[in-house]
């Protein structure tokens, strides 16, 4: 009868270092979705800055080409260019 006794032992004692182990487990998982949605929320902030910065840069880009930066002159001249094309075609439109 011992040995029954003591084998219903062990295997309540693996039982219930079995649910300490799922518990713990479940705890790291929630601590995991956590930090994976803060990590998801600041890479969607920095795309959206980077989206910002390209503008701002093709921006100065094209300022410092007018103020007479020779290295996006024809960068500048290009899309000169391409706006009079546009208020050409805006006008000859309203001319119709």
């Amino acid at each position: 009868m011992s040995v029954i006794v003591e084998i219903i032992n062990t295997l309540e004692n693996k039982i219930e270092k079995l649910f300490e182990k799922i518990t713990s487990l479940e705890n790291i998982s929630q601590d995991l979705k956590i930090e994976l949605t803060k990590s998801t929320a600041i890479i969607q902030t920095q795309s959206q800055e980077i989206e910002v910065l390209k503008a701002q840069y093709e921006t100065l880009k094209i300022t410092n080409a007018l103020l007479g930066s020779e290295e996006n002159k024809r960068d500048t001249k290009l899309k000169i260019n391409s706006l009079i094309r546009e208020i050409d075609y805006c006008i000859a439109q309203l001319s119709d």
